[in-house]
């Protein structure tokens, strides 16, 4: 049995994709404006402050990896001592 991930096929996979991702970050806001937050500094009471941090603090970790794999990476035949 196929899960329901899988079951999506073609070019609605992409679209349902980004409309869920889009979603949940619209309800995310959209709680925040339910829910008083008690930042410690006075910049992360801001509105969105948590979502656009946690997007910049992603990138980072994935430039990260790219720059830890470039500089881990050996060459295909690393292992052969012929």
């Amino acid at each position: 049995m196929k899960r329901w991930f899988e079951r999506l096929e073609g070019e609605r996979l992409p679209r349902r994709f980004w409309l869920i991702l889009w979603a949940a970050l619209g309800l995310s806001l959209a709680a925040q404006l339910l829910v008083h937050l008690h930042g410690y500094f006075g910049f992360d009471e801001w509105f969105g402050f948590n979502a656009v941090w946690g997007f910049l603090t992603c990138v980072v970790m994935v430039l990260g990896a790219k720059l830890l794999g470039v500089a881990l990476k050996r060459p295909e035949d690393y292992y052969d001592h012929d």
